[in-house]
């Protein structure tokens, strides 16, 4: 008997996946811990290669702006075949012979080695290491503000995920609840004391259920994938994360002001602010300096014949001094933008310290009120759940509608899903306001 093509691939197609998938991916999710997260968004998150890159050319542009202050040695070397006219003066005659009216063609071979050395230049190279070394440090610093981003990006990531889970379990529960509460109004309906209506009613009620898990359930597949991007793997990679539900300790009291003052001692994107204007200042000190004569030394070795291997030997050595005469402006010019540039940085600077304060100021509300959150979410749970249970046992014995089951149901089931909102938006505001006053793991 033939099997159609069709058929054959969809018995044959899983077992091809198989065996043509990539060996080095796990076939079992991985298993995470939020420190485990951390570490490994650490060592592969391409922001941090970026970042540290940044400080390798920073780095290499330091000692190409130290390469001025060491003399420059050229090794030359050629073959020229050439032929030119002769400018003769008149009246000059050569005897028994014309005067020639061209030179050449004649081999002209060269050889020797050339070195040139500023010996002073008013302070610009100076101002330019300067500059090349402040950079270098406004690197460094970024490498840390990229570190604590990611950090945060990572904690963030990973108790959205542990929301999701945690709202997940809550919709199972409520489905569970609805799918009882079903059976009872079911059971009733066979005896007669509720009509159809209730019955219906809560079959609607089950059916939604289900549509809130399956929203929860794709709602964890949307936090597993940005915490797999956030960590530097494929968003479609397996991960199970291993969460502690453990209550976290209350936030310490701590005043503002210090807060704010340790905030703008630590934070990193300060350091490099800082020191972005440090580099913008060189380069003005610097654009000054290009205006001022420049001193130099030179010296030169060599041989220059027509025949190869040249054996008359040539040299020089002496000193030369560059003054700035007219350059169109483009000095001047140069100065404008130099200024203009360490005044954007000041202003830059500025802006960054009073957005640190604000971002101080609002961590410290929000780790306040989602702390307070947990209390009052747990308050109402309780009630929540002695409130179903009392209506629920109404219900069975007649002494309440559906309507209150339903009603009661569904603020418990809110009431959950803000306890496990609550919980994680504490760790959430608690990982906020420790990158908001800089602080080190």
């Amino acid at each position: 008997m033939k099997i159609p093509a069709a058929a054959l691939l969809l018995v044959l197609g899983p077992v091809c996946a198989v065996v043509l998938a990539d060996p080095a991916e796990p076939v079992t999710p991985a298993t995470f811990s939020l420190a485990e997260c951390l570490a490994y968004a650490t060592a592969h998150q391409p922001a941090l290669a970026a970042a540290q890159a940044g400080v390798t050319a920073a780095t290499a542009s330091v000692g190409e702006a130290r390469a001025p202050y060491y003399p420059q040695v050229d090794l030359n070397a050629g073959y020229h075949r050439w032929q030119r006219r002769a400018f003769l003066p008149s009246g000059l005659t050569l005897p028994g012979k014309p005067i020639p009216d061209q030179i050449g063609p004649l081999n002209d071979w060269t050889g020797g080695l050339s070195t040139r050395v500023t010996l002073y230049d008013f302070g610009e190279r100076r101002a330019g290491l300067a500059a090349a070394s402040a950079r270098k440090a406004g690197a460094e610093a970024d490498v840390v503000t990229t570190q604590a981003d990611v950090r945060l990006s990572t904690q963030l990531a990973f108790h959205a995920l542990a929301t999701a889970q945690d709202l997940q379990a809550v919709a199972e529960k409520n489905l569970n609840r609805t799918e009882h509460h079903l059976s009872i109004a079911q059971i009733r309906r066979s005896a007669g004391d509720v009509p159809q209506a209730d019955v219906l009613r809560l079959q609607a009620e089950v059916a939604h259920a289900q549509l809130q898990l399956i929203g929860t359930q794709s709602n964890v597949r949307i936090c597993t994938g940005r915490l797999n991007t956030v960590m530097g793997r494929a968003a479609e990679a397996p991960l199970h994360i291993a969460v502690d539900h453990d209550i976290a300790p209350p936030p310490t009291p701590e005043d503002l002001g210090p807060a704010i003052n340790r905030a703008l001692a630590q934070r990193s994107e300060l350091n490099a602010a800082e020191k972005r204007t440090d580099a913008a200042r060189a380069m003005v000190n610097a654009a000054r300096a290009g205006r001022a004569p420049k001193l130099r030394a030179d010296a030169a070795f060599g041989w220059n014949d027509t025949t190869w291997v040249p054996e008359t030997q040539e040299w020089q050595a002496g000193l030369s001094i560059d003054v700035p005469v007219f350059d169109a402006g483009r000095r001047t010019h140069r100065i404008a933008r130099s200024r203009a540039e360490l005044a954007r940085e000041q202003a830059a600077l500025e802006t960054r310290q009073l957005q640190i304060r604000q971002e101080v100021w609002a961590a410290s509300v929000e780790l306040e009120r989602s702390w307070a959150a947990i209390a009052a979410n747990e308050t109402a749970l309780r009630a929540s759940e002695e409130s179903l249970r009392v209506v629920q046992e109404r219900y069975q014995n007649g002494g309440a509608v559906v309507t209150d089951l339903l009603d009661t149901q569904t603020a418990l089931a809110r009431t959950e899903a803000s306890l496990a909102g609550a919980r994680w938006d504490y760790l959430n505001a608690r990982a906020a306001y420790d990158r908001a006053i800089g602080a080190t793991p």
